[in-house]
């Protein structure tokens, strides 16, 4: 049988790996299931006349003098489009990378204070 020391400390490590594997699964899941019906969405022909109304209005906002300068956005599609077609992938990965570099180092100060704290009983 474990002493209650190693035990409190397995029981910290398998929650924090439960933890990891929920953040590290579960956003992306749902980001995929959404992704078909936002690009759906955003393919409407409404939604492109908003963008484009958006950069004319950019456009004569841009030669404008006054405290703000504006530009014109470069991209003929709403941003969130091409995002969801273009760099969905690369978002996954990074989500991926920065969250188990987070959770790594989040987990080793957590295992240390539980080991702190059961070092002193």
């Amino acid at each position: 049988m474990l002493q209650p020391r190693a035990r409190l400390v397995s029981i910290t490590l398998t929650a924090l790996v439960a933890v990891w594997l929920t953040a590290m699964i579960v956003p992306p899941v749902l980001l995929l299931r959404a992704r078909s019906d936002w690009l759906i969405q955003l393919e409407q022909p409404a939604v492109q006349a908003q963008w484009d109304a958006f950069r004319e209005e950019m456009k004569q906002q841009s030669g404008q003098a006054g405290p703000v300068q504006r530009k014109v956005p470069k991209s003929a599609e709403p941003p969130l489009r091409v995002w969801l077609r273009d760099y969905l992938w690369l978002a996954i990965f990074a989500w991926l990378l920065f969250g188990s570099i987070l959770s790594f180092f989040s987990g080793l100060l957590i295992i240390g204070v539980v080991r702190g704290l059961t070092s002193r009983e």
